[in-house]
Parts: structure tokens; C-alpha cells; sequence
């Protein structure tokens, strides 16, 4: 472990007086610290979807485009599981923000020197290196959640919290659009958003901390009186070994294999639908530059309210249970999939876009909560990227490189049946979680 990556040590308690004031205080300051710090990532991790229209009237076909694509999913996955063990063993605060420079700094090379948009080959390596940046950003966030929030509080403010993508996504669109009208390049779609996310990146330093007790306050469960069954403040509070983390919580937890593969189909939807809707609407709908984009925005924005219902229903309706909730708005999406793909009227494509959009993060949030319920909070990251591995490995990296060939080689017709049926398999995954709600610091369900 790199030493300055190292957690920060616990310092001795504040005194008696201090600590409510200040706990309130940086749980609100650190919060919005992974609030913004995840819109961020997402300035620099789709943009690359806007720039595809520009890049097929070069002469690059979808299928190698499609293939470009793959390379933010296939480092991702892998980023997000083998950084996210990384993360569970470091300081949160360095992590973030370093992953959100190195990231944007990529970015911003490839839209400003013209040889990485030269090739196929180059544009893959690029975005590869992008992916991997932007693997540390999700298991940072996960790592400070279950360190600052306790398990009866997180569905809300996991729900809250993944509105971020939704924000940092849907804002993709307007700074293309903006960058466009500044600098006359659609190369701007690049660089504009990585200069953005550049300077957040200083403002989520400051705003960030690690745990509580590198602040001087107790641990949130003995703050807030919530503990989970059988709490060891040894298992809960120490830092576990790469070992332990891998072979003891993560590969033998059944309930997490089960979320991890529905992941795969979830995120097969969400960037089948997402990725290519800007050519699809171009292609088939005849949509503009900036139709598509605020067709993407609208589409990122409607998450938000459905991301926040999803958090509500698993923790009120469904008792702490996430997949419920995850099934009934999977079936949703099923058929929200089915309008934007059969109707003729523009109207019903966008309200249909839009739908897909509201349902579909629900879902992505709910299965992430999932994965950090099932595991000790020093286990987290590597939890989370479990799911993730599956999600972008299996499910993004399919709708990246096999949605480019199956319209290209067939048409998009056969497409929207690959979505479809990815939804029912989803939903079939998810029905062997069914009853799960929490499992206890041990790593047993309960």
C-alpha cells in the first residue's frame, strides 16, 4: 500500500460536548463531498457517447465503435472489484479525489491532442485507462457511506446519494452543447467536461474526510445507537486483511453471486438503452445534436425521482428488503422498453426514453445497497465491486460490443429483444433474493 493512500489513524475522542455538533457537521460536509465527487466522474465517463454521430460520419462503422466502447466497461468491471479492495484498505479522501484527476486529466488529452481519436485502437487504449480511473470512484463513496451512515439509515441516503450519477450524467448533454457553442469543435464534448470536473475535484479534497475516528468521534453505531446483529466493534472497526476481505465475506456470500449476476442484465439495459440512444435517435428518429442531448439529460434527470422511490419503497414497503422493490420496477422497465421501441410518435419515444430512465436506476442503486448490507463496512468496496465486475464485465461490455454488432449485422429490432429479454432474466435473478434483508457482522443471513 502506497503510504500516502494509507487510512488516517484514529485520533483520541473529542470531548463529550463536541462530538454531536461536530459529527452533524461532517456527516453533512462529507456527504456532499461523495455527492459531488461521483457527479464528477460521470463529466468524464459517457461523454464519449456524444462524440459517436461525429466519429460514424468519419468512417468509423458501430461495430468498432462499439468495440472503442468496451474499453471503459471491461477496466471498470475490473477497476471497481480489484480498486475497490484497494479502497477498503485506504484513505477515502485521497482516493476520490485522486481518481476523479486522473480521470478527468485522460479526458481532457483525448479531446484536445487528435491523435487519440485517430484510431480504433488508440481510442480503446484510452478509454481503457479511463475506465480504470474511474473505478475508484464508486468503492471510495461506499467505503465513506457505511463509515459515516449506519445499516438502518443507508437505503435512504444511498438512494439520495445515487442521484449523483444521475446529475453528473444528465449534465453531460448541455456541457457538450455549451462546450460546442464556446470553442466550435465537437472534440469540446471531451475537453469541456474534463476542465469542469478538474476543478471540482479541489473543491472534494476539502469537503472530504475518512472515517470518524480519524476525526476524533466514536463510530457511527455507537454514535447513533444502531447496531446491527451480533456487532463486534473488532470485526467492525478494524481493518481486514486482502484475504479475509475476498475468501471470508465476498467469494462465499451466495446472496451477493445472486445480485451480481442480475447486475449484469440490469446494466445490460442501462447502457444498451443509454450509450446508444443518441445514435438511435439520429439514425431512426432523425434526432439532432442537441435533441439527443437533452433527450440524454432528460433521460439521467428522471433516475433521480425514481432512484429516491426506490430507496423509500425498499426501507418502508418492503421492510429493508431491496429485492422487492428491484423486481417490481424491473417489470416497469420491461414495458417502458417495449413503448420506446414500438411507438411512432416522438412524444411517446421521449416520455418512453424518460421512463426507462426513472425505472432503471432504481434497480442499479438498490442492488449496490444490497451488496454493502451483506458485508462488514470494512469489506464495502470490494463488495460493491463484485456487482460492479458483473455489471460492467457482463452487462455493459455486452451492450457495448454485441448491441454495435447486432445492429450493424442485423438491425435494432433484434436489439430491443436483447433488451427485453435481458429485463426477464433480471427479474428471475433477483426472485432468489427475495426474502434476504441484512446479514449480520459475521456475514450470515439473516
Amino acid at each position: 500500500m502506497l503510504r500516502f493512500l494509507k487510512p488516517k489513524s484514529a485520533r483520541e475522542l473529542l470531548p463529550e460536548n463536541q462530538i454531536d455538533p461536530t459529527y452533524k457537521r461532517l456527516r453533512f460536509q462529507v456527504f456532499m463531498g461523495i455527492f459531488i465527487g461521483y457527479a464528477s466522474y460521470y463529466l468524464v465517463r459517457k461523454n464519449f457517447s456524444l462524440i459517436m454521430p461525429n466519429l460514424i460520419e468519419e468512417g468509423y462503422t458501430k461495430s468498432e465503435l462499439g468495440w472503442v466502447l468496451s474499453a471503459i466497461s471491461i477496466a471498470y468491471g475490473l477497476s471497481k472489484f480489484l480498486m475497490g479492495n484497494v479502497s477498503d484498505r485506504s484513505n477515502s479522501r485521497v482516493f476520490l479525489t485522486l481518481g476523479l484527476i486522473l480521470s478527468a486529466s485522460t479526458m481532457m488529452l483525448m479531446g484536445f491532442i487528435p491523435v487519440f481519436t485517430s484510431s480504433v485502437t488508440i481510442m480503446f487504449i484510452v478509454l481503457f485507462i479511463n475506465g480504470w480511473f474511474q473505478g475508484m470512484g464508486w468503492p471510495a463513496c461506499g467505503r465513506t457511506m457505511v463509515h459515516w451512515y449506519s445499516i438502518n439509515e443507508r437505503g435512504t441516503k444511498m438512494s439520495i446519494w445515487n442521484i449523483a450519477h444521475n446529475i453528473g450524467g444528465g449534465l453531460i448533454g448541455p456541457l457538450a452543447i455549451l462546450g460546442l457553442a464556446i470553442f466550435n469543435d465537437w472534440h469540446s464534448a471531451l475537453y469541456f467536461p474534463a476542465l469542469v470536473a478538474l476543478a471540482i475535484a479541489v473543491l472534494v479534497y476539502f469537503l472530504m474526510r475518512d472515517t470518524p475516528q480519524s476525526c476524533g468521534l466514536p463510530p457511527i453505531e455507537k454514535w447513533r445507537n444502531d447496531y446491527p446483529e451480533e456487532y463486534n466493534e473488532k470485526t467492525f472497526e478494524n481493518e481486514l486483511s486482502a484475504k479475509a476481505i475476498f475468501f471470508k465475506y465476498v467469494f462465499a456470500n451466495r446472496f451477493l453471486w445472486y445480485i451480481a449476476f442480475a447486475n449484469a442484465f440490469v446494466y445490460l439495459i442501462r447502457y444498451g438503452v443509454l450509450d446508444w440512444a443518441p445514435t438511435y435517435l439520429k439514425e431512426v428518429r432523425h434526432f439532432d445534436l442537441s435533441e439527443s442531448g437533452w433527450a440524454y439529460f432528460l433521460y439521467e434527470y428522471a433516475g433521480i425521482p425514481g432512484t429516491l422511490l426506490a430507496g423509500w419503497i425498499s426501507d418502508k414497503v418492503f421492510g429493508g428488503r431491496r429485492a422487492p422493490a428491484s423486481i417490481l420496477y424491473m417489470i416497469f422497465v420491461t414495458l417502458a422498453i417495449v413503448f420506446y421501441w414500438q411507438s411512432e410518435s416522438l412524444l411517446i419515444i421521449n416520455i418512453s426514453l424518460i421512463a426507462v430512465g426513472f425505472l432503471i436506476y432504481g434497480p442499479v442503486m438498490l442492488i449496490g445497497v444490497h451488496a454493502l448490507d451483506l458485508v462488514p463496512k470494512k469489506a464495502a468496496g470490494t463488495a460493491a465491486g463484485l456487482t460492479g465486475l458483473f455489471g460492467y464485465m457482463g452487462g455493459a461490455l455486452f451492450a457495448n460490443i454485441a448491441m454495435g454488432y447486432i445492429v450493424e449485422h442485423y438491425d435494432w429490432n433484434a436489439g430491443f429483444k436483447v433488451l427485453i429479454g435481458s429485463s426477464l432474466v433480471s427479474i428471475l435473478l433477483l426472485t432468489l433474493t427475495w426474502r434476504h434483508k441484512k446479514t449480520s457482522s459475521n456475514g450470515e443471513s439473516v
